[in-house]
């Protein structure tokens, strides 16, 4: 496996601003404390809860984070968290509410990426600022300008995969198990593209999302015409099932995940898992580099909070962790609290995130650099930097 050269910016790190902008107010005079409201409508029961829950606790580290360095000044963040259950309707309840508070500065969502597509019109007409940090992009939602993202965008994703299958030139025809809704279709169209035009065929069987057995969707993937590497684009939970029906079958090609199976640090399928490549965030495995700038130092410090907090490291994590960084950058960067001043401050963000570099135009909403994917294999239970 070739690894993806990773490319460390020079911009600040979120964890330089925040110390650089708490020392210039260190000397401010104590005064009434402002409380500024973050609207979170996350999955936080259902079949994607432990990704909403680890939003969830994602968003209270790095709010009390933000709180404790006093960096806002008199300003001091709050999370109002709230279950939509992966109902959209439900979702725009939520975050219509969000929206009549006027203490709310912005909203942020979680998995559900029909969620924002049908809120979209929501936070334009209300002029929210809202911050996704669903799997699929933002491709589909026509009203868009209120709407940031957080997090790999398929496109790249696809790309370094293709890096990563074409490395053996054996591959000539691969298996995509991939999710029934935005996410598992922008994955295909995606990774399509890029294999064919290294002349890799695709064939493609599609699960839903609340699938909880793949057994009938891998025996169609791997019957009739030879398979010689599995792609599964799907959460972490199918993912795992995927491979323990591969193992099963005793399929024995290689196996890749896109980054929406990057749950837990530690894996639980009994080893079906091992061996397999996953493109991902450096983060999920910052325990396995050395610390040579201070953007990876910050992301071992968050990674240590957050295992140290939580018992255990959950993937998707560090993209909470820089929305509610957004939020503060834009807070820190504007004299009001006025939602027209925190859109137009995000939506020219450049920071290195506790994800990677992350940069985000008037043009480009979903602002993670491709910079910030390396290749993970599972080994010995658990994901590690391939190339440690």
């Amino acid at each position: 496996m070739r690894p993806i050269r990773s490319v460390t910016l020079s911009a600040l790190t979120a964890a330089a601003l925040v110390l650089s902008a708490s020392a210039c107010q260190s000397g401010d005079g104590a005064g009434d404390i402002e409380e500024v409201v973050i609207g979170a409508d996350l999955e936080l029961s259902g079949p994607t809860a432990d990704i909403g829950q680890a939003y969830q606790r994602a968003l209270d580290l790095k709010i009390s984070q933000v709180n404790d360095s006093g960096v806002l000044g008199n300003r001091r963040l709050k999370l109002d968290a709230r279950d939509n259950r992966s109902d959209s309707s439900l979702s725009l309840t939520n975050v219509g509410t969000f929206a009549n508070n006027p203490d709310v500065a912005a909203v942020i969502m979680g998995t559900c990426a029909l969620c924002v597509n049908n809120v979209a019109k929501t936070a334009q007409d209300r002029r929210v600022p809202t911050i996704a940090l669903a799997p699929a992009g933002l491709g589909e939602i026509e009203q868009r300008d209120w709407i940031f993202k957080v997090g790999p965008n398929s496109i790249d994703n696809a790309a370094a995969l293709t890096s990563e299958i074409t490395a053996d030139r054996k591959v000539k025809r691969v298996g995509l198990l991939r999710t029934d809704d935005p996410y598992g279709k922008e994955g295909e169209e995606a990774l399509t593209d890029a294999l064919s035009n290294a002349g890799v065929k695709v064939k493609s069987v599609a699960v839903r999302p609340t699938d909880t057995d793949v057994k009938e969707a891998m025996g169609t993937l791997l019957g009739g015409s030879r398979i010689d590497a599995i792609v599964v684009w799907t959460l972490a939970e199918q993912a795992a099932l995927a491979a323990t029906r591969a193992k099963e079958v005793a399929f024995k090609g290689p196996l890749f995940f896109d980054g929406g199976a990057a749950g837990d640090l530690f894996l639980s399928d009994e080893g079906a898992a091992n061996g397999a490549t996953m493109v991902f965030t450096q983060t999920m495995v910052i325990d396995d580099v050395i610390a040579t700038t201070p953007a990876t130092a910050a992301r071992k410090q968050w990674f240590r909070d957050y295992t140290a907090k939580f018992g255990s490291y959950y993937g998707y994590s560090s993209f909470a962790a820089d929305a509610v960084q957004m939020v503060t950058n834009a807070l820190l960067q504007s004299t009001t609290l006025s939602r027209e001043s925190i859109r137009s401050i995000v939506e020219t963000s450049q920071f290195d995130g506790l994800s990677g570099p992350i940069r985000i135009t008037p043009d480009n909403h979903s602002g993670l650099m491709p910079q910030a994917l390396t290749v993970l294999v599972a080994r010995n239970g658990r994901w590690r930097l391939a190339t440690s």
